[in-house]
């Protein structure tokens, strides 16, 4: 398979930069085999059957982007960072532009209390020590940090006061993720307890998300591409709430490819299991699903690894067809843009 087959043009004016308002307002495209249904993600409750279960990733978006300065005698620097992953002990991947501005054992100040020294530096990227317990670092960062929104809205309107909350689920828990899983996003807590009292079940899991979500493919063979790795928990709890729910007929649905993916790294010896540590799991057409029974999730870009991610659980030619139609009906795309529910078997 090429990149090519997973392209199509997108007019501009289809990208979100403001989510729907509520959440649950937001459009939804339920797409079976043959079926396809325009909707609103309020009426998941009469799409989903009693025993169906919703696999939620409860990863938290940390304010990562920061700007700070960088002081050599009297002159200055202006550093833009983007906290990449956590390494303990309190230091930091993180992208640094320009890098060439910061030398080693330099320090940068973002203000609020927060700065930090260049460690080193690593495949084009900075190891930054904050010098802070980890309580003072995250008081700290939620001061002098912003929300890091997908490029592709940035390029179109810098973050502000709205996205702290636009850009969080409402059940995040574990702090660590630098992108939302977007497709949790829609839900709110009234859509919650209606899912509830129809018999729809939820299992949390772990998959923090980070910035390599949003690298480009640049191969044309896809099967050159290699994945950025993430890393995730599947609990022992999750592993069985999930598996039980299979073994009496239930659906089992992630919300979002990052729950998709993080299921699918779980299985053991055809069974799901507690799992934990970092996946790279690339899935492509031909991806034999072991966990998922379809998916909810949002418009992706072209020529991205998630399209091949919905590629492979609907079929490429179906996926074309799904897309035509949501461009046709103007269903808004990327982060901040509608939903679809994938139903391989239909609903």
């Amino acid at each position: 398979m090429k990149l090519s087959d997973f392209d199509f043009d997108l007019p501009e004016e289809l990208i979100a930069t403001r989510p729907a308002r509520p959440r649950s307002s937001a459009r939804l495209l339920v797409a079976g085999p043959e079926r396809i249904d325009d909707m609103h993600v309020s009426d998941l409750p009469r799409v989903l059957r009693p025993g169906d279960r919703l696999v939620l990733n409860d990863t938290k978006v940390i304010p990562a982007r920061l700007t700070g300065t960088r002081r050599r005698g009297s002159a200055e620097a202006r550093i833009e960072a983007t906290l990449l992953s956590d390494r303990g002990e309190g230091l930091w991947s993180a992208l640094l532009k320009p890098l060439r501005k910061v030398r080693e054992g330099e320090s940068i100040d973002f203000g609020e209390g927060l700065s930090a020294t260049l460690e080193s530096v690593e495949a084009g990227q900075g190891l930054l020590r904050f010098a802070l317990s980890p309580d003072a670092f995250a008081e700290a960062l939620a001061r002098a940090g912003r929300m890091p929104l997908p490029p592709y809205i940035e390029a179109l309107r810098a973050a502000d006061h709205h996205d702290r909350d636009d850009y969080q689920t409402v059940w995040a828990a574990r702090s660590g993720a630098v992108a939302a899983p977007t497709a949790s996003l829609h839900f709110d807590e009234p859509l919650l307890k209606d899912l509830r009292a129809c018999g729809v079940a939820f299992t949390h899991v772990t998959l923090h998300v980070g910035a390599g979500t949003f690298l480009p493919v640049k191969v044309d063979d896809i099967r050159d591409h290699r994945m950025h790795a993430e890393w995730g928990e599947v609990t022992e709890a999750a592993a069985q709430e999930i598996a039980s729910t299979k073994d009496e007929g239930g659906r089992v649905i992630p919300v979002g490819t990052t729950a998709l993916r993080l299921l699918e790294s779980a299985v053991q010896a055809g069974t799901i299991g507690p799992w934990q540590g970092e996946t790279d799991i690339f899935i492509t057409p031909g991806f034999k699903f072991q966990v998922a029974d379809g998916l909810m999730t949002n418009f992706h870009l072209p020529k991205s690894t998630l399209m091949m991610l919905v590629s492979a659980l609907l079929g490429i030619e179906r996926i074309r067809s799904v897309y035509a139609h949501a461009i046709e009906r103007q269903y808004r795309f990327f982060s901040y843009g509608d939903a679809s529910l994938l139903l391989p078997k239909g609903r």
